[in-house]
């Protein structure tokens, strides 16, 4: 059931990147977020923008056809199964998501083909559950390398629930010559990283881990092969289209920070 009594963080992304599938109280909390961190809204678009390219990237230079997407979100064009396809039309996406919103709207718009994209309804941090699932089970059923995202979603888990931990199980679990795709929001300013956590903790109701440093997020790749990019960068300068490409601002109060690595 939709609860529209507090924001959800699916939601407030959708607002700051122009959807409409959000309501009043989830535009006001983004309102106040932008008072602490006024560059968010950039944020968002050039994560934004970092998916479309790194989708399009491993499927392009690495001939990537299946991608596992925790955490998808609301559906916002392009889609992962949409880039994807745009490289081979019998690319696999199978979304991983527990909100609701994302269910209902996620089922109807992002499953658009049933034998190429699939809605799984699961928490991100129940790896057997979600490989166990008949959707996943089909994704890597021809022992083909598949792409993991975790696009703008570790800060969601608390530090207890060991999001370095669960980027490790979905590595080991996932085929030879697979792929990771990871960023996550980061300050080093360790009283904003506070400031922000704390709002978004409470504006959500908890739905929210916390803002983590660059070192922090360094962690999520010590077992994996960065591609590109001698380490996790913030996401704008990970092969931008062209110097016209939206780039987040020098003196931003927070950025999203990560790389697309291989699985060694």
């Amino acid at each position: 059931m939709v609860d529209t009594s507090k924001p959800s963080v699916a939601r407030m992304y959708d607002h700051l990147l122009g959807g409409t599938d959000n309501y009043i109280v989830d535009r006001e909390a983004c309102e106040e977020l932008l008072h602490l961190a006024p560059s968010t809204r950039e944020l968002a678009l050039v994560n934004r923008a970092f998916l479309v390219r790194a989708v399009r990237y491993l499927a392009r230079r690495h001939g990537v056809r299946r991608f596992l997407d925790h955490g998808s979100g609301l559906p916002t064009r392009p889609n992962v199964h949409q880039v994807a396809q745009e490289v081979d039309t019998t690319s696999e996406v199978v979304y991983v998501d527990n909100d609701p919103d994302v269910l209902s709207y996620g089922r109807m718009m992002l499953a658009e083909d049933p034998e190429t994209t699939a809605v799984l309804s699961a928490d991100m941090r129940d790896t057997d559950e979600i490989f166990k699932s008949e959707e996943v089970r089909r994704l890597l059923r021809r022992d083909q390398p598949v792409a993991a995202l975790f696009v703008s979603v570790l800060h969601c888990i608390p530090d207890d629930d060991d999001p370095w931990a669960l980027v490790n199980r979905v590595a080991r679990r996932l085929p030879p010559g697979s792929f990771m795709v990871i960023s996550q929001l980061v300050s080093d300013d360790p009283e904003l990283r506070d400031q922000i956590t704390e709002f978004m903790r409470q504006a959500t109701g908890g739905q929210w881990g916390r803002v983590r440093s660059t070192e922090e997020v360094e962690r999520y790749f010590e077992h994996l092969e960065v591609l590109e990019t001698p380490g996790p960068v913030e996401v704008s300068r990970w092969l931008p289209d062209s110097d016209l490409a939206p780039r987040q601002s020098p003196d931003a109060e927070w950025i999203e920070f990560g790389a697309v690595a291989r699985i060694r």
